[in-house]
């Protein structure tokens, strides 16, 4: 190598070093990988992703290094010749063969049992049924005579509007709030039935582990749960292209101990929480400047799902 190739080199040699020093603390790191979760099977799916993780990392050490070894070792500039005697060897190839088979099955099994354990949404206490629309989403709790529509929460979308004079810095939760969010009572097997109105949308919360697209003229379902530990707010996207809007479509659920989920429920069916959502709807088409018809919010689902919910019977 002439000295003008390792002066060019050196400079980027230190840039890595230095941007390697500066990376973030193991905290922020967390940030780049998929959350743990708030429900046992986030947590299983998440160990078993790292299991994978490992898994990958150690066979590419093992097989990158092998490569580079034979490189930098068997070069022709230090007069390595090939064998050219060796056409096979049937212990080398049993081997190569044998070992990435068992890998393989030892990856499955365990995940195969994941996947079961993932399509099972027997036992659920609460079903609730997901419409996607362009650019929102309907909510139907079965059984029990509450539906709502969740938007963009209307200061986030004053704030994207061109020419708003609102800084999005100032807006709580800028693009990751609605009007209306979901509520769910924690500890509890809940069946979302996920189908779209118009375009495919993909209906997807972090913290559940889990995501399903929601596709026009079928019905695909998924179950979540809460420990009973972790009410709070969690927040999601809509994970499929889906349009202008798609970037506008947040998903936020509000997960409740099982005593305020049910009075909060009580309140929806008394049509309390109804007339406020519809006030707020109003209000919300009122001050935007885009016109109703875009928002395709005036339809209501056309495919319907019976279904019995427990939480109407114990109230």
């Amino acid at each position: 190598m002439s000295i003008a190739k390792r002066k060019t080199k050196l400079p980027v040699i230190a840039g890595a070093l230095a941007a390697i020093a500066a990376l973030p603390a193991r905290a922020d790191w967390d940030l780049l990988n998929m959350p743990k979760g708030v429900s046992e099977l986030s947590r299983e799916i998440y160990d078993m992703h790292m299991i994978m993780l490992w898994i990958c990392v150690i066979i590419a050490v093992l097989t990158f290094g092998a490569m580079i070894v034979a490189m930098v070792r068997f070069r022709k500039s230090k007069g390595a010749v090939a064998d050219r005697k060796m056409l096979h060897n049937a212990r080398l190839e049993a081997a190569w063969t044998l070992i990435p088979t068992l890998i393989l099955i030892g990856m499955a099994i365990p995940s195969v049992e994941k996947l079961i354990k993932i399509e099972d949404t027997s036992g659920s206490e609460l079903t609730i049924k997901i419409t996607g629309y362009q650019w929102q989403w309907h909510y139907e709790y079965l059984g029990s005579g509450v539906s709502f529509f969740s938007r963009l929460a209307r200061s986030s979308d004053l704030a994207r509007q061109k020419g708003s004079g609102i800084d999005p810095a100032s807006v709580e939760n800028y693009l990751r709030d609605v009007d209306h969010p979901l509520v769910v009572p924690t500890g509890t097997k809940i069946r979302l039935l996920l189908t779209a109105n118009d375009v495919i949308h993909a209906w997807w919360v972090p913290d559940f582990g889990m995501k399903r697209d929601a596709i026009p003229g079928f019905i695909n379902e998924m179950w979540i749960s809460v420990d009973e530990d972790k009410p709070g707010t969690y927040r999601g996207q809509c994970a499929e292209l889906c349009g202008a809007d798609h970037g506008f479509m947040p998903i936020v659920v509000i997960a409740k101990p099982k005593a305020e989920f049910a009075a909060w429920l009580r309140r929806e069916q008394e049509g309390g929480g109804t007339a406020l959502a519809q006030a707020e709807r109003t209000q919300w088409h009122t001050i935007t400047d885009r016109p109703r018809a875009s928002r395709a919010g005036s339809r209501r689902p056309t495919t319907r799902t019976s279904a019995r919910c427990t939480w109407c019977s114990r109230s």
